[in-house]
């Protein structure tokens, strides 16, 4: 006996809308003639569809484009001031909240640098509490008015899947299962129906340079996101993986030295022990190197690059010699000394540990594009970037490296924060613009990232 097709018309008016929202956002602005050559639809579907979403005040007029000897064709567009949405990155230096509109521009922002606490969870909820009152204040978001979700960028493995609410799996920061959305319920001064979206922070920059940054265009891709620590976000097919049980977002927790140096998750010869921020400034002041006093990472990374670069320059593709930005040798400039020979060794070690451990994603993934982002990626990469490549394709298989560029991302040292945003954003485009509460739907259900965000790529 066939099963008989449970959708109902509920659902297909859920799915037009959702498919033209979608098309809009990511394509638009466009007419409603070319929204139902994009989508499949009806003229007459995306004519209510239309009327529907403009009746949210979703949508808005664009302009109009001259027809085939017919009446010009009014365009249209996602408004952008139909929504709001607030994106959190909890980092290894800081905590950085910002609000954005519905095209996420940004309309306000705080940094919220982490003390010697560090990743107290008392800590970084209250950072977290007080950061979204400052920023809904100064985008006059009064008591959250129109205000879609909270997106929140976490290191560790996040699971969706508790009664409660999103639980933190942060080996490395020293949390162990904490009900990171449950303390944010209590604490933040929102509506209680307000969406919060938690996952990976890795996850969160893929699906922000996926969707604006390098990775348009692309189906298959890593997006490794190089600060403290390292993570890795992967594309198959435009689908995102990991999710509530971990994944390749832990990819700096990879044995890449069997009884290397201590991982701060406690074992041994981890990646993240050779490539990650923390570890690469702990090798350098092994190695002799000294650190400015008071400074914190950041600083440190500025003043290791400093110290091997001193003419601001990055290594060419001319067999290994540095040159500055226009092309010049180290030295070539009046007063500029000589690299540190310790300094350069360090972060030469480090770029083939990189590279050596990129080389193992495109062997099991392979991948079109690789690109590199977080604050340290982005701080070392014009340096590192062509020996990280050339490692790269050295400890690759032939076949999958001569697919793969590596570059990279575009976004900025706020892609973790965009990324954030967009998991309730996602959600909310896989919904139709339906807020969870208008669909009846708990705040803490629904679909996760990688499902919510396939359709967009």
């Amino acid at each position: 006996m066939a099963e008989r097709n449970s959708r109902t018309v509920r659902d297909l008016r859920l799915g037009n809308r959702a498919a033209v929202l979608r098309r809009l956002y990511f394509h638009g602005p466009m007419s409603r003639q070319a929204l139902g050559g994009a989508t499949g639809l009806s003229s007459g579907s995306v004519s209510n569809v239309v009327a529907e979403l403009t009746a949210d005040r979703l949508l808005e007029e664009a302009g109009v484009v001259e027809s085939d000897g017919g009446r010009p064709r009014t365009l249209l567009r996602v408004a952008p001031g139909s929504g709001h949405l607030i994106g959190v990155d909890v980092g290894e230096t800081r905590v950085r909240i910002e609000a954005f509109d519905l095209a996420l521009a940004e309309l306000a922002r705080t940094d919220r640098p982490l003390t010697p606490t560090g990743h107290d969870v008392e800590a970084i909820v209250a950072h977290i509490r007080d950061g979204i009152a400052e920023v809904t204040s100064a985008a006059g978001l009064a008591a959250g008015e129109g205000l879609i979700g909270v997106g929140v960028g976490v290191p560790g493995i996040v699971e969706t899947t508790a009664p409660g609410g999103a639980l933190v799996h942060g080996q490395t920061i020293g949390w162990d299962a904490v009900p990171l959305e449950s303390l944010l319920r209590e604490a933040v001064q929102l509506p209680p129906d307000t969406a919060y979206f938690i996952d990976n922070g890795a996850r969160a920059l893929g699906q922000a340079e996926m969707w604006f940054g390098g990775g348009r265009g692309v189906r298959d891709a890593v997006i490794v996101l190089f600060g403290s620590g390292v993570g890795a976000c992967i594309v198959t097919d435009g689908v995102i993986h990991g999710g509530a049980h971990g994944g390749p977002g832990e990819w700096g927790h990879l044995t890449v030295h069997v009884g290397g140096r201590r991982c701060r998750c406690g074992a041994l010869g981890c990646l993240e022990a050779y490539a990650g921020a923390e570890a690469l400034l702990e090798r350098w002041r092994e190695a002799g190197g000294e650190l400015p006093s008071g400074v914190g990472e950041e600083g440190g990374v500025a003043a290791l690059v400093a110290a091997a670069y001193p003419g601001g320059g990055r290594e060419g593709g001319d067999g290994g010699g540095v040159g500055d930005a226009d092309g010049a040798g180290d030295g070539a400039g009046a007063g500029v000394g000589a690299p540190d020979p310790v300094a350069r060794a360090v972060l030469d070690e480090t770029a083939e540990y990189l590279g050596a451990g990129i080389s193992g994603l495109v062997n099991l993934f392979s991948p079109e594009r690789v690109l590199v982002g977080g604050w340290a990626g982005l701080a070392l990469g014009p340096h590192l970037l062509p020996s990280v490549r050339a490692h790269a394709d050295a400890y690759s298989l032939r076949h999958p490296a001569a697919r793969v560029t590596v570059d990279l991302g575009e976004l900025g040292p706020d892609a973790v924060t965009v990324g954030a945003a967009t998991l309730p954003l996602a959600d909310f485009l896989a919904r139709g613009g339906r807020r969870r509460v208008e669909s009846g739907e708990a705040p803490g259900s629904g679909p996760l990232l990688g499902s919510a965000s396939r359709a967009a790529f």
